[in-house]
């Protein structure tokens, strides 16, 4: 599969779709992230029941700045909705199949569950 190109108009409809996703947080005058995008569409090639999608950072600074992305390439992986991964810098293509694996993995049963269990826990402001 190809990777996606989000923007204001598609990012919610994305994130929130049945399938784990894996965001590539970038700009075209970034030399990592260039050197990180052959991996990434790889990837996305590999995994076909993932999405993978990436975001330009300069065409797209409100959700960039929503997520406060600092540095970049910043990679975020969700799935239903739940961010399980954030964090800046490329990686190596074992690392990121890896990653993929582990969210793909998760008993999201017992994570809305922690959610839930964190949110009660947490006294109203």
């Amino acid at each position: 599969m190809a990777t996606v190109t989000l923007t204001s108009e598609n990012f919610d409809t994305v994130v929130r779709g049945d399938k784990p996703v894996v965001i590539d947080f970038w700009a075209p005058w970034c030399g990592p992230c260039r050197g990180f995008a052959p991996v990434f569409e790889a990837a996305s090639e590999k995994h076909a029941d993932v999405v993978f999608a990436k975001l330009n950072t300069e065409d797209e600074p409100d959700i960039a700045g929503q997520f406060g992305i600092r540095a970049i390439p910043t990679l975020m992986a969700f799935r239903e909705q739940v961010m399980l991964y954030n964090e800046a810098g490329a990686m190596p293509a074992g690392q990121l199949d890896a990653l993929v694996e582990q969210v793909k993995a998760l008993d999201m049963t017992q994570v809305h569950a922690d959610i839930a269990a964190q949110e009660a826990a947490t006294p109203a402001a």
